[in-house]
């Protein structure tokens, strides 16, 4: 087994190709991006901006949510994102985005928080995204609140203050950070941090190169080493599990060598959280040599070909993903979420920002599992698609 690992790491490391991709490219994009966006950090500072709430009666009905956002509105609170402008209609909170007199506005209708805004920036997709984390915390703090009343019901408390209850609970999940968006040291939130978000998801998801070219060394109808491997001795899965190990270890180098440089010579703050970042990186090229391994073992094409799909798909993804401009991925949210749901650069980009933006782990722990259940499913399918390979003639 040892044996073969060494081979197959210096059959890879051989491939220049492979090495400009997953090395040398990365470092290349880091560095540019650093030129493009030295000055945008103080020109494009997040202050507080103004929103309307539309106060109809499904919003007066709505205790939790007018306490999370009140939150977020308080003047003189560290934690203020939001100027709050309360409207009694519709018609009142559309004249104001109308005359850009705010950012946008909410209105909850059948229970459901809409969103309106007039273009897509910075703000606004702030704003979306405070919200949908304020929407996904509210069934959790419905379901707290109405433990705490059961429970007072059954100690035979009858006089119950549920304006108490509500209020502790929410105070609980706002200590906890679960929808707070944190603010850096200078009170501003640094956006160009996405775009770095999306170069580390790119560079994991080269490694889909990698696993790709580990698999066509040893499928006999893609290369000359795959026939040698054919007719070998040695068990094909020992060959399958050292070459991915090459392939995974050649990925994790890379990006050991991408946040050495992002960190040491462009001075990129990533944050506090090291294992949860260093965790997020491993599952994301855990995704992205399943994904190289999966075109590898399923698509019928030649290496070159296969490549290019892999790099398309990657770029495609880390597009989506706000990697040529953030609001790019306010759009596909908004437009067709289910885009980015199953967008594995999308998935490493979101778990970078929540824990960039999110004291709470509750949205990062979400996407590390749907990275996990992605290289699951990709792995699974290229088993199944490896043991049906016959071959006629070789």
């Amino acid at each position: 087994m040892i044996h073969q690992f060494t081979y197959a790491l210096k059959s890879l490391f051989r491939n220049k190709m492979l090495i400009f991709w997953t090395f040398a490219f990365p470092i290349i994009m880091a560095f540019f991006f650093n030129i493009a966006f030295s000055n945008i950090v103080e020109d494009e500072k997040l202050d507080v901006f103004p929103i309307a709430i539309v106060q109809n009666q499904e919003w007066n009905n709505d205790e939790i949510f007018q306490k999370s956002i009140e939150t977020l509105g308080k003047e003189n609170s560290e934690d203020r994102l939001f100027s709050l402008h309360y409207t009694a209609n519709e018609q009142e909170a559309k004249k104001l985005l109308e005359d850009e007199e705010i950012t946008g506005y909410l209105i909850v209708e059948k229970e459901e928080p809409k969103i309106v805004v007039k273009k897509s920036g910075i703000e606004e997709t702030v704003f979306q995204n405070v919200i949908q984390e304020i929407e996904k915390q509210k069934n959790i703090v419905v379901d707290l609140i109405t433990q705490k009343i059961e429970e007072q019901m059954k100690q035979g408390i009858t006089t119950i203050d549920q304006e108490k209850i509500i209020n502790e609970e929410l105070q609980s999940v706002q200590e906890k950070g679960t929808y707070t968006a944190q603010k850096n040291e200078n009170n501003h939130l640094d956006y160009t941090m996405i775009e770095y978000y999306t170069l580390i998801a790119m560079a994991c998801l080269y490694g889909a190169i990698l696993g790709m070219t580990a698999i066509n060394n040893l499928l006999a109808n893609m290369s000359t080493k795959g026939m040698r491997v054919s007719v070998a001795p040695v068990k094909r899965m020992k060959m399958i599990i050292s070459s991915s190990l090459v392939a995974l270890v050649a990925q994790l180098i890379g990006l050991v060598l991408l946040f050495a440089f992002t960190l040491l010579i462009i001075k990129v703050d990533y944050g506090e959280k090291i294992f949860p970042i260093i965790l997020l990186a491993f599952v994301g090229a855990l995704a992205g040599l399943s994904l190289g391994v999966f075109v590898g073992t399923v698509l019928k094409r030649k290496e070159d070909t296969k490549m290019g799909i892999l790099i398309a798909v990657t770029m495609l993804g880390c597009f989506f993903s706000g990697m040529m401009g953030i609001t790019m991925k306010y759009i596909i949210d908004t437009a067709v979420p289910i885009v980015n749901k199953i967008n594995p650069a999308s998935m490493i980009t979101d778990g970078f920002y929540a824990l960039y933006y999110y004291s709470g782990l509750e949205r990062y722990w979400v996407n590390v599992i749907s990275l996990i259940i992605f290289s699951i499913v990709l792995i699974a399918l290229s088993t199944i698609a490896l043991r049906r390979q016959k071959y006629d003639s070789i």
